[in-house]
């Protein structure tokens, strides 16, 4: 990578985008920040000669192919993709709806796979770059209420996973980010949505923990002005992390789940370990 980036970042209107656009910006780098509406990203992140803004909703491959096109003509190349829009679909299982758990993996899966695709031939034929995607602790380990976007962020790790080995003879690098809870839009009615009551045996817990969570709004305990430093510092590294455990809590989260794995693999080693073909 050259010593000053250009840094590519889908769903920068808010939230988290918004303050990895600025830290790059504050680093010295090129950014193409982009949303639904490039006016509205442009008034959050303010005025910047190295900042190009540029309409992309992510559900839509022809606006990924538009938005990378414009990119490539402002700076001449992208070095760091950084696949951070989403939305969040929240309720138990069988009160979402089917439409509402498709357009939670249309934007948190399909998404970043359509802007990807329109990145990676930019950066193949570069011969360098970095996809960085935003996933979650919930792409880890699922939980109650999760149902439709942990689906999405487990799909999330798998791809990145898979396209890592595909793309790393090009010189292109992945890293994924598991934040825990942070202070950003995620938990505003303008970015979650609930499933709508509709099973009496659901409906004393759906209270309580909309409750709760619409109680942490604004109270998470993660900075993401401090994340978003610590992702552009890591960006500048020659060999990035694989994964980032962003937070005290995803650090814990990666823990358990290590934890829990092996103790799974051990509960039934001898049963496990029986399965292959008798060979008389």
């Amino acid at each position: 990578m050259t010593e000053r980036q250009v840094w590519f970042i889908t769903g920068a209107s808010r939230g988290l985008g918004v303050d990895i656009a600025k830290a790059a910006l504050a680093d010295g780098h090129a950014v193409v920040a982009t949303g639904r509406n490039p006016e509205k990203v442009a008034a959050a992140i303010g005025d910047h000669a190295d900042l190009l803004t540029v309409k992309l909703d992510v559900t839509r491959p022809e606006d990924a192919h538009t938005a990378v096109e414009a990119a490539v003509g402002r700076f001449g190349r992208i070095d760091v993709l950084v696949n951070n829009a989403g939305n969040f679909y929240a309720g138990f299982f069988e009160e979402l709806s089917p439409e509402q758990i498709r357009h939670q993996i249309e934007t948190l899966l399909f998404g970043p796979m359509n802007v990807t695709r329109g990145v990676l031939p930019v950066m193949r034929r570069q011969r360098a770059g970095l996809v960085l995607t935003i996933s979650s602790t919930a792409g880890l380990s699922g939980g109650m209420f999760l149902t439709a976007y942990a689906a999405a962020k487990f799909g999330i790790e798998g791809w990145m996973e898979s396209l890592a080995p595909e793309i790393a003879p090009f010189g292109i690098r992945t890293m994924l980010v598991e934040p825990g809870f942070f202070r950003t839009e995620l938990l505003t009615r303008d970015s979650t949505t609930y499933a709508q009551p509709a099973i009496a045996d659901y409906a004393q817990r759906t209270r309580e923990t909309v409750a709760a969570w619409s109680g942490m709004d604004g109270k998470q305990g993660g900075d993401p002005a401090k994340l978003a430093g610590a992702l552009v510092q890591l960006a500048g590294r020659k060999e990035p992390p694989v994964r980032f455990a962003a937070g005290a809590d995803a650090v814990q989260t990666f823990e358990v789940k290590a934890k829990t794995l092996l103790a799974q693999a051990e509960a039934h080693r001898g049963l496990s370990s029986s399965l292959a073909i008798d060979n008389a």
